[in-house]
């Protein structure tokens, strides 16, 4: 079977790459030909761990190929995937000129019969939309399936939720489109992988109510934490007690500065705006929203109270992206929560093992380190905004003595609070 993926991003690439390593012959289609020539040298434009490996292991082997040609690869396809950018507009709707603009792009080339995937998150109606939108814009009457594939990917564990996840959805009313679906994920049968037949509907709601349930968890346990700091108890403690309930689990139980990356706001904002469009009532998802965007906006305080008055005042910053294993900064809680230290008159210095490079686009007006322990060098403060794994065992004693004044913000609880205090820092955590 030959494929065709529509947008070379985030998502489009992990698809087209795992395809390929399932033995499917692949193109990846996209507009941005500087961008092409990069992949077809094997250089991957985004960090994301495996990717790059695995990308040049099928290129070399002749199963994945980049191209700029749309109409090339419509016509070879028999399956195409939409992995299109669906960027949140003004008032948090999606949008979806770029899913449109496939569209009318696969409606003149086609061939033949093909079956048109949605993998991009896409509100509800999108799929009916795609249909009415190739028919109007055929060349000849050619007949095709249209099928909701979400994608629930994990930024820094893509592939292996690719390679084996939780459950595939399929959504669509055309049964010759779903046993070809079924038969392009043959290898994940082999594996006893759940699979969810349904509608279109069904499965384009699947995908921005899961990200809203986990974001949810987010904010919970977010708000759980404040309240453990005016209690004076651990929220450790407690997430850990209700996590045992195997009902709730612990998954997504971890307090921070609130959730960031390319789909927890975005989907949480765009599921909003789907419900008043369908005049329903989305309380708790819009309390979601509301609790991260104060959360980040309580951090401020936090580092305040441990250094006084922020003015002229150095603090290091080790870790940047929105989660560890990624260089994603979209919506990344450390831009709000530096700015705010800016805007208070504090000097910032960063380092992120991998993000600085997406980091300076968006924080131009800090200084960037080398290394941990050179951004702790001379600091009134130490943020850890990221919980990268190799912050988790740091020679604190060395921090200490480098650092100007001995205090932490752990807004990531990767350190214990008496350890940290026996070392002879001043600490405080999120909800501990």
């Amino acid at each position: 079977m030959h494929i065709a993926v529509i947008g070379t991003g985030y998502v489009g690439l992990v698809t087209g790459a795992c395809f390929a390593e399932f033995g499917v012959d692949v193109t990846c289609v996209d507009v941005d030909s500087e961008k092409i020539a990069r992949l077809l040298e094997g250089i991957v434009p985004i960090y994301e761990p495996g990717l790059e490996q695995l990308v040049t292991k099928n290129v070399q082997a002749g199963r994945l190929n980049f191209t700029t040609n749309v109409k090339q690869a419509v016509e070879e396809a028999l399956v195409i995937f939409l992995a299109v950018g669906t960027p949140p507009k003004e008032d948090g709707s999606a949008d979806l000129r770029f899913v449109e603009e496939a569209a009318r792009s696969i409606a003149e080339h086609m061939n033949g019969y093909k079956v048109i995937v949605t993998k991009s998150t896409v509100p509800i109606g999108t799929g009916e939309r795609i249909r009415k939108l190739i028919r109007e814009h055929q060349k000849k009457p050619f007949h095709f399936g249209i099928v909701s594939n979400p994608e629930f990917l994990r930024e820094g564990a893509a592939i292996n939720d690719f390679m084996r996840p939780d459950r595939v959805v399929i959504g669509s009313s055309d049964e010759e489109a779903i046993a070809i679906m079924r038969d392009l994920y043959r290898p994940l049968y082999l594996i006893e992988t759940p699979f969810v037949i349904t509608s279109l509907e069904s499965a384009e709601l699947a995908k921005y109510a899961a990200n809203a349930f986990l974001a949810t968890k987010i904010s919970f346990i977010n708000e759980i934490a404040n309240l453990c700091d005016r209690i004076g108890c651990d929220v450790h403690d407690v997430a850990k007690a209700i996590g045992m309930d195997r009902r709730i689990g612990n998954k997504f139980l971890h307090p921070g500065p609130g959730f960031g990356g390319s789909c927890f706001p975005k989907d949480t904002r765009a599921l909003a705006a789907v419900a008043r469009e369908f005049n329903s009532e989305s309380r708790i998802v819009d309390a979601v929203i509301d609790v991260n965007e104060r959360q980040r906006a309580l951090m401020i305080p936090k580092i305040e109270n441990l250094v006084g008055e922020l003015n002229e005042k150095i603090v290091a910053v080790l870790g940047l992206a929105f989660k560890p294993e990624t260089d994603d900064m979209r919506e990344a809680p450390s831009v709000d929560i530096i700015h705010g230290l800016l805007e208070r008159g504090a000097r910032v210095r960063a380092y992120d093992p991998v993000a600085v490079q997406e980091a300076k686009k968006l924080l131009p007006d800090i200084e960037y380190s080398e290394d941990e322990y050179e951004a702790v060098t001379g600091a009134d403060v130490l943020v850890f905004m990221t919980e990268w794994n190799q912050f988790r065992a740091l020679d604190m004693q060395r921090v200490r003595q480098l650092m100007r004044a001995p205090n932490i913000a752990d807004l990531r609880n990767i350190y214990e609070p008496d350890s940290m205090r026996q070392v002879g820092f001043e600490y405080v955590g999120v909800g501990r």
